[in-house]
């Protein structure tokens, strides 16, 4: 099933109650949110220089220079809010689907928006950590008022993402791919598809069996396979897919 932007949205899968359903979501959900993207011309890598605000060598350089880039972006996003994308998702699990969100985003707006079950791939930039290895905790200071932060300890304290050249963590990679495995529906929300291994989670859905739906503003290489695509902005196009599953669900349970 292909739609466009004229044409009423509709998922092509009848969903039951005891669907499992995972939401792998990029950059482009959390667009409509005001939400800088990473790639393309308007996008954050193209206007700064990625080795030395994100990349461990480049922290290390200069700890202070990068700070300043993730403290504007902290600063930025505390202005900003979840989107009908987010809420949408998190209604359908509050519904009582079995719902699992792996994100690349570290926003942590599926979380702020009512989701429970999110597996973030690239950490959270609300959380910091310790580089002596004090531990890793929530901090929603922005801006800061002291550039490097530093731990009670001494020691610099550094956003906790993951940056260029460093792994993914592994038991959160290998809770995604588990949950990958065992999926009835998988829907991909407003990402490239060209970043691994997140790249590959939904041609890995639908190997084991899923059903595959994308939903972004323009074809991607995900659309050869998927299922169904359906093109336009995220914040429209799910509550559309999903408002009658919300609705049923919130209808039963008033019985």
């Amino acid at each position: 099933m292909r739609t466009d932007r004229t044409q009423k949205y509709k998922l092509g899968f009848h969903l039951t109650r005891n669907n499992r359903i995972t939401f792998l979501t990029g950059a482009g959900i959390s667009a409509e949110s005001g939400i800088a993207t990473f790639r393309g011309e308007s996008g954050l890598w193209e206007k700064v220089d990625v080795e030395k605000v994100a990349t461990p060598e480049g922290f290390a350089e200069n700890p202070k220079r990068a700070w300043e880039w993730y403290d504007s972006r902290r600063t930025t996003m505390k202005q900003c809010k979840p989107n009908k994308a987010h809420d949408t998702i998190a209604k359908l699990e509050k519904a009582g689907y079995d719902v699992v969100v792996i994100t690349q985003n570290i926003d942590n707006f599926h979380r702020d928006s009512g989701s429970e079950n999110v597996i973030e791939l690239h950490g959270n930039i609300w959380y910091v950590r310790c580089t002596r290895g004090c531990g890793v905790w929530e901090d929603r200071t922005a801006p800061m008022p002291s550039l490097p932060p530093l731990c009670a300890c001494g020691s610099i304290i550094r956003p906790h993402v993951v940056w260029f050249g460093e792994m993914l963590d592994e038991s959160i990679v290998g809770a995604a791919y588990q949950r990958l495995f065992d999926t009835d529906l998988c829907v991909v929300v407003g990402t490239s598809g060209v970043v691994y291994p997140a790249a590959g989670f939904a041609e890995m859905a639908k190997a084991n069996g899923a059903y595959v739906v994308e939903v972004n503003l323009e074809r991607t290489p995900i659309s050869s396979y998927a299922d169904e695509s359906h093109f336009g902005k995220a914040g429209e196009v799910l509550p559309v897919l999903f408002s009658e599953y919300i609705k049923s669900r919130a209808d039963e349970k008033n019985i």
